[in-house]
């Protein structure tokens, strides 16, 4: 169709009219607006016929461009646009701030500067008013009509080493971990098609066969025990976690709940015996403590363990379907023996749970007579473990397999412990699961770090939306993008730091502050992995559609590390364990009758902390002072004195009017909860503080302190109410808090994908298409 064969004013014509070529782009811009009324555009053809330079065949040709009644067709205006997008790709530049600028250079360009109807300049501040007269943004309206610069699609500079970074997050326990990465980087450890189930679960064995003959298990349980050293076998398991976490919690199970229960339950014999076939998976076992009637109430577990002196043995028995054993791993497939936990009966009398060991399987894996099992079925995520629940019908199992480093049940059924105090007995034997809240804990990190390597990556290279004309924006550059991405990262690091001084606390645990640290790992696991399933979540959203996609690992990671919340100790329970151990300091429980006692000791030590000064009285907004640490962590720590003396209080009263411990602290959990959430948050910050002391390469602690800084002012901000519900808190200093936080995020967004590199996750671990970065333009 030739350029005039349609309806409308003439494009040739228009065209074929130099003293109306500055005039082009205007007259494309006002058709296309589409916000432009009759009125608007009977005003423009008014303003632009009374120009000097128009002769009378320009302005009759104008005047028909400019009539609402025979507007161009959308033809025409294509024609009209391609003529501008070719002529201006004989530019020098294309930097255009106006549409008159643009229409003068375009002039000058088709005619010379001869046929321009007045000098350039001039001519530009007379079409001005024009433009003006469109109420568009001239930048904006010329990127729409020229050809957008080519983007920039490299990624910026990071302002620090990333091998050093990686070196100050691998500082512990640094050879078993390049281990792990090595072996997850063989050819038989890629991720494998979850959706046949049985499939699935025999990769997994099979994977874990493979690294018990690599030597994961010897990590755990050398050949010479006195060399046992569970930080490391805790650093492999986390590094492992980069990869697929049903292999993670079998190995788990395997090694470090079967195999810790017999370590540190056992005697020499059990290890002997034991501890060699369970490194190797000679012998595949399971930890059988949870019930279905009981859950995270260990003390009243319902299966017992009669002693039998006739014969001098035990019975196991499962008095009734509450007291199944439920969601014990390796159960339903692949367990041959388990470590049960189970009421203790001599002679007629109960003695509290001990851990026997029972067998469940023969070397075919037939189940022995007396067990019975069955798979827990489809979950919603780790169907690489095989769950299972378990029954035991009268199953006799030989005496010398109680676990009795701490009780003993004599050939005649006398039965003694070297701990004679019931409650303490009870304690010690559940030190078994501090180390797993430990590892499940770093598990859950590592989760996290793979998801937010996934959405960053994915945001950097990303782009949606944009100014008109211009290139789209990458989704890092935007300051929401920024905000539910980066706080989530800086909180990562931040426990980073925290879990390693935990691992450090808890390989040189004594029997002074073991309690202590019982409580520290129950407070870390859950903040640990109810800020994984946050971060999961956000990470998904965040990268669209793509990351619903089953190949891009965010489905899988959220549905794996669901679970973490509840497993090794509801996330809520746990939270109340920490509180109980803040309030007391002690190492009473709250069963005893000094309870009162100690109660108005806690309010009278707290409300001494709480008689020093406000942080929040100083009424400085600056960033200076935000990013004091000392000031993020007077603030934590004022808020926990304060929910201390607080909760302290509530609880005297209650039991001050005699009511029993166990109601008091049933109506104060809401304030417990609080308590024990202030109380990990500042524990989180002062070991970020703590460790950044440490860093000697100073690009590295500057990035490293801007994280910190977006932690703890994050912090603050989340518990912005809670300040200014105590009047501790004005709205300015909030809203100043707020900004310096957006403020923090813009600066480490050059960061960003450098400090998820820092991570070390291996790429094979990320074998997904958005996690690395490989989207078209």
């Amino acid at each position: 169709m030739a350029i005039d064969d349609v309806k409308g004013p003439s494009v040739q014509e228009l065209l074929s009219l130099p003293r109306l070529a500055p005039l082009v782009p205007m007259l494309y811009v006002a058709w296309t607006d589409g916000e432009l009324t009759h009125e608007e555009i009977r005003a423009l053809g008014a303003a632009a016929r009374v120009q000097p330079w128009l002769d009378l065949r320009a302005s009759v040709v104008l005047a028909q461009w400019l009539d609402p009644l025979h507007p161009p067709s959308p033809l025409a205006l294509a024609h009209l646009r391609e003529h501008i997008r070719r002529t201006a790709e004989r530019l020098e530049s294309s930097d255009q701030q106006s549409l008159a600028e643009l229409g003068s250079q375009l002039a000058q360009l088709l005619g010379g500067q001869d046929a321009l109807p007045a000098p350039m300049p001039e001519l530009a501040r007379t079409l001005a008013p024009l433009e003006t007269s469109l109420g568009l943004s001239g930048a904006e309206a010329v990127r729409t009509l020229v050809a957008p610069v080519h983007r920039d699609d490299t990624s910026p500079e990071p302002s620090f080493p990333v091998e050093a970074l990686r070196a100050v997050l691998d500082r512990t326990y640094s050879a078993e971990r390049a281990q792990v990465r090595a072996w997850l980087a063989e050819p038989a450890f890629r991720h494998a098609d979850e959706r046949d189930t049985s499939a699935y679960r025999a990769q997994v064995f099979t994977w874990l066969k493979a690294l018990a003959d690599r030597g994961l298990g010897k990590l755990a349980y050398p050949e010479d025990l006195t060399k046992v050293d569970l930080g490391a076998f805790i650093a492999a398991f986390e590094t492992l976690a980069f990869f697929d976490l049903s292999l993670v919690i079998k190995a788990g199970v395997q090694f470090g709940l079967f195999g810790g229960s017999v370590f540190f339950l056992g005697t020499e014999r059990h290890h002997r015996e034991l501890l060699p076939k369970i490194a190797s998976l000679e012998l595949p076992g399971c930890f059988a403590m949870s019930e279905l009637g009981h859950g995270s109430n260990v003390r009243d577990v319902g299966t017992v363990a009669r002693y039998d002196e006739q014969r001098g043995d035990f019975v196991v028995e499962t008095p009734s379907e509450g007291a199944r054993k439920e969601w014990i791993g390796n159960a339903a497939l692949h367990g041959r023996m388990a470590t049960v936990f189970a009421q203790l009966e001599v002679k007629g009398e109960r003695h509290g749970v001990h851990a026997l060991l029972v067998p469940l399987r023969d070397e075919n894996g037939q189940l022995l007579p007396g067990v019975r099992a069955e798979d827990c079925g489809l979950k919603m995520g780790l169907n690489g473990v095989d769950n299972g629940r378990l029954w035991f019908d009268s199953v006799r199992v030989p005496r010398e397999n109680l676990l009795n480093r701490f009780s003993q049940v004599s050939p005649e059924g006398e039965y003694t412990s070297s701990i004679p105090s019931a409650s303490k007995r009870f304690f010690t034997m559940l030190g078994t699961l501090v180390a797993g809240r430990v590892s499940v804990a770093t598990a859950g990190l590592s989760a996290a770090k793979s998801g937010l390597a996934i959405a960053i990556g994915y945001a950097e290279q990303r782009r949606q939306f944009g100014p008109a004309g211009a290139s789209e924006v990458r989704l890092l550059d935007y300051p929401t993008h920024q905000l539910r991405l980066l706080r989530p990262l800086a909180t990562t690091y931040a426990l980073d730091f925290a879990l390693k001084h935990l691992v450090k606390r808890y390989t040189e645990r004594t029997e002074e502050d073991a309690r202590e640290v019982e409580a520290l790992a129950a407070g870390l696991k859950a903040y640990t992995t109810w800020h994984t399933t946050r971060t999961l979540q956000e990470a998904r959203e965040a990268c669209g559609g793509q990351g619903y996609l089953a190949a891009n690992r965010l489905p899988s990671l959220k549905a794996d590390t669901d679970v973490f919340t509840t497993f090794e100790g509801d996330n809520t329970v746990l939270m109340q364990l920490v509180a109980k151990s803040v309030l007391t300091g002690y190492r009473q429980q709250f069963e005893d009758e000094r309870v009162f006692t100690v109660m108005k000791l806690i309010v009278e030590r707290a409300s001494a902390a709480l008689t020093d000064r406000n942080p929040f009285q100083a009424r400085r907004t600056g960033s200076e002072h935000l990013r004091d640490g000392d000031f993020q962590l007077g603030a934590l720590r004022f808020r926990e004195a304060d929910l201390v003396a607080s909760a302290a209080r509530r609880l005297r009263k209650r039991l001050g009017s005699g009511m029993d411990s166990f109601q008091a602290f049933n109506e104060c959990q809401d304030h417990l909860l609080a308590l024990a959430h202030a109380h990990v948050e500042r524990v989180v910050l002062e070991q970020f503080i703590a460790g950044i002391a440490w860093v000697e390469d100073l690009p590295t602690r500057t990035v490293l302190s801007k994280l910190c800084d977006l932690y703890g002012l994050g912090c603050l901000m989340d518990a912005g109410g809670w300040f200014v519900e105590n009047d501790l808190l004005e709205g300015a200093k909030a809203k100043a808090i707020r900004k310096e936080v957006a403020r923090l995020c813009a600066e480490l967004r050059p960061d960003a994908v450098a400090l998820t590199h820092a991570f070390g996750i291996p790429d094979t671990c990320l074998a997904a298409p958005i996690g690395l970065g490989h989207l078209s333009p």
